[in-house]
């Protein structure tokens, strides 16, 4: 199977969504580097922010998830990896993995897709529920504090921070030093409401991971891509959209299983959904 690194070591692409950067995953990158490096010895992370966030957020977003794509790979050859990678990603990091495997198959080895929905499989009222289409207008609008517009999203994405204030002080660092524009999401959020996903299943493994209580996109839009692809998908009860940042282990540990099955059978990586 093919891998980014030298030496045979397998690389993890990481992609967050809408307005979110590599610091918004908070302890998740580690947890999870724990857990697959006991199924791939060596393992790498490669924290991924998309153009217009996080460290680049003074670049404009790509009105096409397709541009977005060309960004990300063009990143990569910049840090020097080499080969195919795996990609982990959620929201809109989800559709720009999705249109990756689509179109340049060779460049990856695996994908795990987070609570994200696409067309054609889904409405737009399940891809975004319709009372955020709201929120998100005023929110981006309002003279509120940046403190007070993270606190907004931190109620609309999560529903199991025991330490919400931690949380929400990080966001609000993040916010200072990397400040998104108006500009910036909502073009990032013309890209996701444009995106079309391809209905032809992907020519490598994808493993879907979604929260039934994400209150941001409705769950059933991963159920609909697993029956569109025959791809195996794993469902959290309780967790919102953030799920990575609600509940680390239990996506690394979906993540690890995914990883020990294929192993135990010695499936390929064009077999293993």
């Amino acid at each position: 199977m093919p891998v980014a690194s030298a030496g045979g070591k397998a690389v993890w692409v990481l992609l967050r969504g809408l307005a979110r950067e590599s610091g918004h995953w908070g302890v998740f990158p580690q947890v999870l580097l724990q857990r697959i490096r006991e199924q791939q010895p060596g393992a790498e992370l490669v924290l991924l922010d998309l153009p217009g966030n996080g460290t680049f957020h003074r670049k404009a977003s790509p009105l096409q998830v397709s541009g977005m794509v060309e960004f990300c790979r063009d990143e990569l050859r910049r840090r020097g990896v080499q080969g195919s990678v795996h990609l982990l990603a959620m929201s809109l990091g989800a559709m720009v993995a999705s249109d990756w495997v689509q179109r340049y198959p060779s460049e990856v080895v695996a994908g795990v897709l987070i609570n994200t929905s696409f067309r054609p499989f889904s409405p737009f009222y399940r891809r975004l529920r319709p009372l955020n289409y709201l929120t998100f207008f005023l929110l981006s609008l309002s003279r509120l504090s940046a403190r007070q517009r993270e606190q907004k999203v931190l109620l609309m994405t999560t529903c199991l921070q025991q330490r919400p204030a931690e949380v929400l002080d990080h966001w609000v660092d993040l916010r200072r030093a990397h400040p998104v524009g108006l500009r910036n999401t909502a073009r990032q959020l013309w890209a996701a409401m444009r995106y079309r996903a391809s209905e032809a299943r992907p020519p490598v493994p994808i493993l879907l991971l979604c929260s039934q209580a994400d209150g941001l996109v409705d769950w059933r839009c991963s159920q609909a891509i697993s029956r569109a692809w025959g791809a195996p998908l794993r469902l959290h009860a309780l967790a919102g959209h953030d799920l990575a940042l609600d509940d680390p282990p239990w996506v690394a540990q979906a993540v690890w299983e995914w990883l020990r099955v294929r192993d135990m059978h010695g499936l390929s990586a064009g077999q293993l959904h």
